[in-house]
This record gives C-alpha cells, structure tokens and sequence, in this order.
C-alpha cells in the first residue's frame, strides 16, 4: 500500500516501503548475507502462516545475518530510490540539503544518464515568492550554456506539487567542502596555481553569463564546485537577475541580497544600478578566501561584516600568504575595490589577468595608477618630494623603469633650471 505523502515530507517519502526483492538484491550486493542466508530467511517467510507479518528484513536481523542498523540504512536507501514522485526519474540518494531546498542524485531514465534533481520542500511551496524564485532559477540557468557551468536540464512540478529543477551531475566537492577540516575536506588553503585555473574558469564563466545579460550576485566557495579532473563550475542561481530587470531591481531597492563574507558594497546598500562588477567584486573574494584561508571579513554579526566591507580597508593578500606573487594579490585587490569604477571595468579584463599571471607575466590592466598629479609636481618643482607622494604600481621590475624615468625628468628640469638663471 502506497505511503500517504505529508505537508513536510519530502519526495522519497512519499512512496511505497521498500519490498523484500529489492531488500534482498541490496543486501547480496553489498555482501552483508549470502545468498544461501536469504533463501534460508525467504524459505522462513513462505513457511509462516501469516508471510506478510515477518517482513525478510526482520528474518535477517532474527538469524543474525545482518544487523538491525544494516536493516534501517538499507530501508533508507531503497526509499531513497523510489521515482513515482518525480516522473522519468529514479531518485539515488541525498546529495544535500539548504535552507531553501534538497539537492538528489538522480537517475534520468529515458537518456539513461545521472542528473541532480534540485527539490523545493513542501513548505516553502506554500509561498508564491519562492515558488517564482524557484522557476526564476532554472530559466536562468537554461540561458547558459558554458563548460564552467552546471547546466539546467529541466524544470517542473509533479501532481503532490513538488517542484523540481534538473541539472547536469558532477562529481566533485565545492571550494568550501575541500577547506574544511577531515574528514569532510582537506583542511587546507588553495596554491596559487590552483587558485588561478578556479579564477581563470569562474572568470570566463561569469563573462559568459554577464554577455547574456544575468548578474549572479552570489558567487562564493559553497557555489563552486570542484570536478575530479580539477575543473571548477558554477552553480546555484538562486540569486541571478537580469542587468536590465529595473522592475526587480526596484522591488529589491535597499534590500542586501548575497553572503555576507563575499557581497560587494554596492549589494550591501540595496543600490539600483547593480551591474557585473558585483560579481567582480564577489570572485575577488572568493579567491581571497582560497589562498588566505579567511575571508576577507570577519565580524561577530553579518552586519558587522557586510560594515567593513562598505569601511574597512582591505589586508593586502600577499600580506597574510607571503608566497603569494605580486600579480595575483594586485588582480584580487583591485576586484575588491570599494569603488566600482575602480576595479575591472569588464569580466573578460579580469580573466585576461588572471592568465597573463598564470603564464608568468604581469596584469595588464590591474597595475595601479600612477599618480600623475603628483608626478607633474615634481616636474614642476625639479625635486622629489617624500612626504604626500605615492606611486602606486605592478610590484615587478617596471618599477626601476619608473624611477629611472622619474630621476631623468626631474635631471633635465634642473639642468634647465640652472641655464635659465646662468642666462
């Protein structure tokens, strides 16, 4: 008799007990009884006057073939595999589970393929809003199609009005899941080799997003996931909008949507104008985090961090990981300006960046500006003066350059000078 769903169950729940055919190909394929142990168990079962009243698993337990925790973790399992809640699948297992919905690994049955089923629990159903969000998601997501992005396959409802999102299966663990401690991660900080291909691939990621119009607006380590092979993909676009959504963006206005270890300023203030830059901004701490091993904010409240990412400056990278190169830490601080016309003024810069450091160059456009008022002073005045003047630039051998130059400039000035007073 097939199991009465409830308001808060969730879709393997909602299906028939497992039967004792099923029961006893699992418990022979994982070697927790014999063959010759479950006949023995299914001859008990044929003999009793009432064969429904002694389930095999409970014969089993009885004989000693296998445990009673053996017996409810292989009954989990085999609900966990029902597929009558959700139509052409057949669910695998939990994958995970957030605040705003449960993540399976899933079977699709006419391509014969492993996909993730995204699934909007029951109760946040009841709410128009994130029953909207919810479908918001896989339209965006179908609008993409990248190698750096986990892909949209399909987005519905059943007739218990689950909702559910399908999308490409990967193998792998986020950012955030390798930089905890075992036994669930590493426990460790990225290289900067390995923090430069996750840049290179969440860069042309989101430049491929941002070119179709779709700001992600929550790109941080528990949204990037990892690949065996050592390739990093974007996901979850619960967040994303449309660059040119002003009715959205009205309806948002003042309004902090994001994490708050990753949020730009600009998404603290609740602004209007959001554009891709927030991203940016976003990324740049994502990479922080991977080689710093912190965010690039700590506080005793989301609101005290999201404070300092509007106030405090930023500690250089390179300041707390010292092996870092000068480039790198350059490209993550100027994602992270607080000013948005100080950082990169697109995506597709970033990216050039990031691979002109990966293949042992300086940035391009991330070497900070000199500071030119002060240079026409000193030309001006023929001397240097220390105090009040910074140059600010790439922290490689262009700095010599740079001061050769400077000493030339402020040499002829002087040798003008004295001319025009010997005249």
């Amino acid at each position: 008799m097939a199991q009465r769903s409830t308001p808060n169950s969730d879709p393997s729940s909602s299906i028939s007990p497992a039967t004792d055919t099923d029961l006893s190909r699992v418990v022979a394929e994982q070697g927790l009884a014999s063959r010759q142990e479950i006949d023995f168990c299914r001859e008990q079962q044929k003999q009793s006057s009432d064969p429904n009243a002694r389930s095999l698993s409970d014969l089993l337990v009885e004989n000693g073939f296998i445990t009673a925790n053996q017996a409810k973790r292989i009954k989990r399992q085999l609900e966990e595999r029902r597929s009558s809640t959700i139509p052409g699948y057949t669910l695998l297992g939990k994958l995970g589970k957030g605040a705003m919905a449960t993540v399976y690994k899933a079977r699709q049955i006419s391509l014969d393929r492993i996909v993730a089923i995204k699934v909007l629990p029951k109760k946040s159903s009841e709410s128009q809003e994130f029953v909207d969000r919810f479908y918001k998601e896989g339209r965006a997501a179908a609008k993409l199609s990248h190698n750096n992005i986990v892909q949209a396959i399909d987005v519905g409802s059943t007739p218990e009005n689950y909702h559910y999102f399908v999308m490409e299966y990967i193998e792998g663990r986020t950012l955030y899941d390798v930089m905890q401690p075992p036994p669930v991660g590493e426990g460790r900080n990225f290289r900067e080799d390995e923090a430069l291909d996750i840049g290179i691939h969440m860069a042309d990621a989101l430049a491929h997003s941002h070119r179709k119009g779709l700001i992600h607006r929550d790109v941080k380590p528990k949204n990037i996931i990892l690949t065996n092979q050592g390739i990093a993909k974007l996901t979850d676009l619960g967040l994303a909008r449309d660059a040119d959504d002003k009715q959205a963006a009205e309806s948002e206005a003042g309004k902090a949507y994001g994490t708050p270890y990753y949020i730009s300023p600009e998404q603290i203030r609740g602004d209007l104008d959001i554009d891709f830059r927030a991203d940016i901004y976003s990324l740049g701490a994502t990479l922080y985090h991977l080689v710093t091993g912190r965010a690039p904010f700590d506080g005793d409240s989301p609101s005290a961090v999201m404070h300092k990412h509007l106030r405090e400056p930023l500690t250089p990278p390179d300041h707390i990981n010292t092996d870092l190169s000068a480039g790198f830490s350059e490209i993550i601080e100027v994602a992270m300006s607080k000013n948005r016309d100080e950082r990169y003024q697109s995506t597709e810069d970033m990216l050039e960046d990031l691979q002109l450091v990966k293949s042992g160059q300086p940035p391009k456009h991330a070497r900070r500006q000199v500071d030119l008022e002060a240079v026409e002073q000193l030309e001006k005045l023929g001397q240097v003066q220390d105090e009040g003047f910074r140059v600010s630039i790439w922290k490689d051998s262009t700095v010599i350059g740079i001061t050769i130059g400077l000493c030339a400039s402020v040499l002829v000035n002087t040798v003008l000078l004295v001319m025009y007073l010997v005249k």
